[in-house]
């Protein structure tokens, strides 16, 4: 049925409803009026179809605003920027499909699902005697803390000739990956990121 209403369309199918012979379907005020209810009906169906798809955050379009509301998400980079329309989505999906997992790999999962990869995570253990005398040194506080290494091109700007004379030679940096990754990091941690 589904597919006989994509191809002929309302109007056609009103016209098939009609007793055989108690009405002309090709009559011009009949088909005038068929054609009219028809267009309403087709619309009406779209306007279903649509709302199917809003339902969904994968499908998300004109209600990405509410969606953003009921998760707490916001529209606007920490830097006051806006964000663009894919960037919010994929915050979203990030948001609604990324869930219950701590682990490096949760984290990891995350970050390339939101089109970042590779990324690696490191974490940082206090110095004992027996590290290496070239080891870096970490104290018991920064086991709390854990670095995601991010690649270079994820959230890189360069100043050109053309750049504002105000601004960085270059800065390094993505609101949606860090908004959404301090998110989700547990409560008792502190994530550093770093673009390489």
């Amino acid at each position: 049925m589904m597919a006989t209403l994509n191809m002929t369309g309302h109007a056609e199918l009103l016209k098939r409803l009609l007793p055989p012979q108690a009405y002309d379907p090709n009559g011009v005020l009949l088909s005038a009026e068929l054609a009219a209810e028809g267009s309403a009906l087709d619309a009406a169906q779209a306007s279903a179809a649509q709302l199917l798809r809003e339902v969904m955050p994968a499908t998300v379009s004109a209600m990405l605003a509410e969606w953003e509301y009921e998760y707490g998400l916001s529209d606007v980079a920490p830097d006051g920027s806006a964000l663009s329309k894919e960037q919010r989505l994929a915050a979203l999906r990030a948001k609604t499909t990324l869930r219950g997992g701590q682990s490096r790999r949760h984290f990891i999962a995350m970050a390339e699902a939101l089109g970042f990869a590779p990324v690696t995570i490191t974490e940082f253990a206090p110095a004992t005697c027996l590290n290496h005398c070239n080891d870096s040194l970490y104290s018991e506080e920064d086991r709390a803390v854990w670095r995601l290494n991010v690649p270079l091109a994820g959230g890189h700007f360069s100043a050109t000739c053309n750049s504002n004379c105000n601004s960085p030679l270059a800065s390094w940096g993505s609101d949606v990956l860090e908004q959404t990754i301090r998110l989700f990091k547990p409560a008792d941690t502190e994530v550093i990121f770093a673009y390489r």
